[in-house]
């Protein structure tokens, strides 16, 4: 384990987890001390703006936890607008009802030299690594967001662009890695550790000791038994129950799961 020290508290990497710029991880991640969600706090308290990246289903669910973390928190988070290389008519129309500005894409606003942090509001794993290594090249900093109806453990790690939605539970000594995503009511057991831009979607278990490695998609529903570890790049269908390890790029499905690829 190693603890680097800031003025204000310390970051823990779990041994192997891949983070891929410590810089931004000492800066926005956050050890969460016993705390219920409403009563954790970033290292920018002071808020500011941040942009959603993404005008799907995602992102409109990453709106709402945006809006409910800054109601029910002191501090001054703005939601500026969203940003999409191609959102179609239905996401559009959706924005509007929403009252969230579409800002362009993605391209566009960066070339306007934009200041505020960025969320990933996509729920492809590939696609959250390239979005991220194009934002960051351009200089923008992750934000991480915490629904207040959210329950989160002692001694958590949530690095960067995490975004945990309503309902979810996380429990103690937990990690989870640059823009990890969980889903409204996903549940993750004690002493995992959730690489990098792995997305657990709705109602989807992992249990005590889990490893996933980066890149990992979790299906709606799906249950991963305790003490396994699943390979970068794998898919869990909904509903699988995962009874052993699975390999890099593997889509297991069934009960208990199997698994190609």
């Amino acid at each position: 384990m190693r603890i680097w020290p800031t003025p204000r508290f310390q970051v823990r990497l779990a041994p192997g987890l891949h983070v891929s710029n410590a810089r931004h991880l000492l800066w926005h991640s956050y050890l969460v001390r016993g705390l219920g969600s409403s009563q954790c706090s970033t290292p920018n308290e002071s808020g500011g703006d941040v942009v959603i990246v993404g005008a799907g289903g995602f992102g409109r669910e990453t709106i709402e936890a945006v809006r409910a973390e800054a109601s029910s928190m002191s501090h001054s988070r703005r939601l500026i607008g969203v940003v999409d290389s191609d959102p179609g008519r239905f996401n559009l129309a959706r924005l509007a009802s929403l009252g969230v500005p579409y800002l362009g894409t993605d391209l566009e606003w960066l070339g306007s030299n934009p200041s505020a942090e960025f969320v990933i509001g996509i729920g492809d794993p590939r696609i959250k690594a390239r979005v991220h290594r194009r934002f960051i090249a351009a200089g923008l900093h992750p934000a991480t967001v915490v629904h207040p109806s959210a329950t989160v453990g002692s001694n958590c790690v949530l690095a960067p662009g995490t975004i945990i939605c309503a309902g979810v539970q996380v429990s103690s000594f937990v990690t989870l890695g640059l823009h990890s995503h969980l889903n409204p009511n996903a549940t993750v057991g004690h002493d995992a550790v959730i690489g990098d831009y792995v997305s657990v979607n709705p109602g989807a278990i992992i249990s005590g000791r889990v490893t996933c490695h980066s890149e990992v998609l979790v299906g709606a529903g799906a249950t991963v038994l305790q003490n396994l570890t699943i390979g970068s790049g794998a898919t869990i269908g909904a509903m699988a129950c995962v009874t052993r390890d699975v390999p890099s790029k593997a889509v297991a499905v069934g009960v208990p799961a199997r698994w190609r690829g």
